[in-house]
């Protein structure tokens, strides 16, 4: 069993959740709900992963939250 993490953000403009999977070259959707973007990002990782477990450009190590004063 294999793990992605997804990054997932809100338009202000069509009011869709995106996401895609850091460094995993067109492995990205939108939704109406998260639980739709969740299940479309499923779908396009299960296509992509029939031609072969890809070999990821970059890794999601996390975030950081920048202070200013």
């Amino acid at each position: 069993m294999k793990t992605y993490t997804a990054v997932v953000e809100k338009c202000k403009d069509t009011s869709y959740y995106v996401g895609y999977i850091p460094g995993f070259h067109g492995a990205h959707s939108q939704g109406d709900t998260i639980e739709e973007l969740r299940q479309n990002l499923i779908e396009v990782i299960e296509m992509l992963l029939e031609d072969g477990e890809p070999e990821l450009e970059s890794e999601f190590i996390g975030t950081q939250n920048l202070i200013f004063a």
